[in-house]
């Protein structure tokens, strides 16, 4: 009985499919836009059903559902990924550890970092980028800049 209805009224079947993907896109947060692709192109079908431009059979229904989902996908993909952003992920320079002073135990260089044990943790120590120096002689007092796991980018203390 449901089956003979959905039969004989496939743009009101490609409509509310549609939408009810739409609304498990939402719902869900599933990102990766299958559910929202494959909404809009079962949305496509059920409104070209409904003015009758193709056909109320599944073999209609299904091939444009495929194809306007790509087509759609094609058009769509650029703009949603600009929403998205591709800038660079900022360092978090938020962590109390910034501002610690400590004496570093050996030499270090740019190319040659450190360690020094803080808090029970045994920190790699390397000279920030924007230090100005090349290297920092054992013994001299350095302040932490910021923070990474495991890691203090550090600067001389002056």
């Amino acid at each position: 009985m449901i089956a003979d209805y959905i039969v004989s009224h496939q743009a009101e079947f490609w409509l509310v499919f549609g939408f009810t993907m739409l609304v498990i896109e939402v719902v869900t947060g599933f990102t990766t836009g299958v559910f929202l692709f494959g909404g809009l192109g079962a949305l496509s079908t059920g409104v070209l059903m409904s003015f009758g431009v193709l056909p109320e059979t599944w073999i209609a229904g299904i091939s444009c559902t495929g194809i306007s989902s790509g087509i759609i996908t094609m058009i769509l993909w650029k703009p949603l990924n600009k929403l998205q952003g591709d800038r660079p992920i900022e360092k978090d320079n938020s962590s109390d550890l910034i501002g610690h002073e400590f004496v570093v135990e050996t030499d270090i260089a740019l190319n040659k970092p450190g360690v020094t044990d803080y808090s029970g943790i045994r920190w790699k120590v390397e000279i920030a980028k924007d230090a100005g120096v090349d290297s920092i002689a054992a013994g001299q007092t350095v302040i932490v800049s910021s923070v990474e796991v495991g890691l203090f980018k550090v600067k001389p203390n002056q």
